[in-house]
């Protein structure tokens, strides 16, 4: 029999990932002003239309970088050359607006909402290219913040442009061998250079410094500029020696529109080789050493890690719409192979089969908290960058932020295998992009910081009382909006209950003393908190504007409050809170067996 001969199976068409999305349509109807929906909507439409067509077409032609180190008179030029289709893509963001819509704010506070919904869209067509351009976000906030005119002037412009040709973007070189997440043990040192006076009117720029050191994981090697950190004090000071620099990565940093791009080694920064990653291989990270490069202080010495948090928080959200962007779009493929795969000879479509539909509803059900989840946190970066956040929504983004990345990657990358696996063998094979998109979204439970480090970012940030009483005093007054009368077919008591007592539980977790093991259980108790509660808040909203959705959003909520995950999150967490250090030895023994050496084990976190 010839191939062309027999069963041809109906190619799936995924559709518009705006229109067809579950989620996203119906919670901008609620989160945005009507003048502003009408237009961020209008432009969703379009993107969506790009996504679909030029960006998934540029997508195939982005493959994995290369670097020549020396020319063939063996001199040392460090040339990295990246794909067309990679060059292509971060023109392509940059002409949506992705990262100037953030900045530009045309629609105020709401402005995140309509540059993550954007990036949310186009996430599982393009390569993880939103890596450099949220690290291109995070430095534009902090010169907005920090930079001096000079740097507002020539630097600033092109970090949020939306014209390639004199757009920049920005690496976040933090990572040492030594330390890992741990920047304590930073080694590279800064120096201010010769001539110096180590004032700010040194240079347009701020203190020039050198500095000397190696960066063991730098993405987006290929940007215009990187923010790092440095010593500018004893390595007994720890991270409270550390100072932020703006580096640029060539000379002449500011060039003529179509002027050839010089080598990093005009700022004496040399690449030791590109990191072979498992996923997000278009990524060009390198390790790459600095040899007296020139940088440029930015804040007060020693203030380094403070200063670089906008950077942290905003790369974090990015995280987070990095593994729901994936994941929306594994969903999409998986429903839409749903309604062309038959099966029984034929006769019955898997969309008209309730045991393949029931595992699909839930993989829908974790998307569906997520972007609430999401989207609740971005709405609250917007508000705080544009001054219009109250306290607690500003303590609130704080207990968020780490919450929602590591939750999101946790939850993400399970939910996608699922929808690999509804494919069958289909699903397996490459061309569907699903094992590239699980690849990539992989890298989101380790960059900027794996879960556990997260979780005990949050108990910092819950230490401070005034922060968790925040996050409990919104879900409270979330809970108390609900009003019987809402309801549409069922009762709420019962999930409603589950989340007051999660709440209590969640208190309880965050107590002083913490139990060592208590604060990874803790963060996913916290997220799944938060998802009933931005859940329990859109239901309500649903009900009050009898939004077609009304029935959908409260079964959602029901579901979620009942199956998504609460009561297991509860168990967890009373468990850790009872571990005895008794417990705490016999993990190292079922690890490292009975003849490893026997340690003291401290019920310190």
């Amino acid at each position: 029999m010839r191939i062309e001969e027999g069963f041809q199976q109906t190619p799936y068409t995924e559709g518009h990932p705006y229109h067809t999305d579950p989620v996203l349509p119906i919670l901008l109807k609620r989160l945005l002003p009507s003048d502003a929906l009408v237009e961020i909507e209008g432009d969703l439409s379009h993107f969506g239309n790009e996504v679909t067509t030029t960006l998934r077409s540029v997508n195939k032609l982005t493959g994995a970088p290369k670097l020549v180190q020396y020319d063939n008179w063996g001199r040392r030029v460090d040339d990295l050359q990246t794909t067309e289709g990679w060059r292509r893509m971060k023109a392509l963001w940059q002409m949506e607006g992705i990262i100037g819509i953030f900045y530009e704010r045309k629609h105020q506070q709401h402005s995140r909402i309509h540059g993550f919904a954007k990036i949310l869209l186009a996430m599982g067509d393009s390569q993880s290219v939103d890596c450099p351009l949220s690290m291109t976000d995070g430095s534009a906030r902090v010169l907005e913040l920090l930079g001096t005119s000079a740097l507002k002037q020539d630097i600033y412009p092109r970090l949020i442009s939306r014209d390639p040709e004199v757009a920049f973007t920005a690496g976040q070189w933090m990572t040492e061998r030594p330390g890992g997440s741990d920047v304590s043990h930073t080694e590279t040192v800064a120096m201010p250079a010769p001539g110096d006076t180590g004032t700010s009117n040194s240079s347009p720029y701020g203190p020039t410094y050198t500095l000397d050191g190696f960066k063991w994981f730098s993405s987006a090697t290929d940007s215009d500029v990187a923010l790092a950190l440095a010593r500018t004090g004893s390595a007994s000071e720890g991270s409270r020696a550390l100072s932020l620099f703006l580096i640029p990565l060539r000379f002449p940093l500011i060039r003529e529109p179509g002027a050839p791009r010089p080598s990093a080694i005009t700022n004496r920064i040399f690449v030791h080789r590109l990191k072979d990653k498992f996923g997000t291989v278009a990524v060009p990270t390198a390790e790459l050493s600095l040899e007296g490069s020139e940088a440029y202080l930015l804040g007060q010495p020693g203030q380094g890690v403070k200063l670089i948090t906008p950077v942290l928080n905003i790369t974090r959200v990015h995280s987070a719409t990095a593994s729901v962007g994936n994941l929306r779009r594994c969903l999409a493929i998986a429903t839409a192979y749903s309604q062309v795969r038959a099966i029984k000879g034929g006769s019955q479509l898997l969309q008209d089969t309730p045991l393949h539909v029931a595992e699909l509803a839930k993989v829908s059900l974790v998307y569906r908290a997520l972007v609430h989840m999401l989207f609740g946190t971005v709405a609250l970066l917007g508000r705080v960058e544009c001054g219009v956040a109250t306290e607690d929504e500003t303590h609130r983004l704080r207990l968020l932020t780490p919450a929602v990345k590591a939750f999101a990657a946790e939850k993400a990358c399970t939910a996608m295998e699922e929808c690999m696996a509804a494919l069958g063998g289909a699903g397996y094979m490459t061309e569907t992009e699903l094992g590239r998109m699980i690849q990539d979204a992989l890298v989101e439970k380790i960059w900027e910081g794996t879960i556990t480090v997260l979780s005990l970012d949050v108990v910092r940030a819950a230490s401070d009382r005034a922060v968790l009483d925040s996050f409990v005093a919104w879900v409270n007054s979330v809970s108390a909006s609900y009003n019987p009368e809402l309801e549409v077919d069922s009762t709420l008591g019962a999930p409603l209950d589950i989340l007051r007592s999660a709440l209590d539980d969640l208190t309880a977790a965050y107590a002083a003393p913490i139990p060592p093991l208590v604060p990874r259980p803790a963060l996913f108790l916290l997220s799944h908190v938060a998802c009933g509660a931005f859940l329990l808040e859109h239901a309500v909203w649903a009900c009050k504007t009898n939004a077609a959705t009304r029935r959908i959003d409260v079964d959602v909520l029901k579901r979620w409050m009942e199956e998504g995950g609460v009561t297991q999150a509860v168990q967890d967490v009373r468990r850790a809170r009872q571990t005895q250090l008794q417990r705490l030895q016999e993990d190292r023994e079922v690890v490292y067996g009975t003849d490893a050496r026997a340690v003291n084990v401290s019920s310190r976190l």
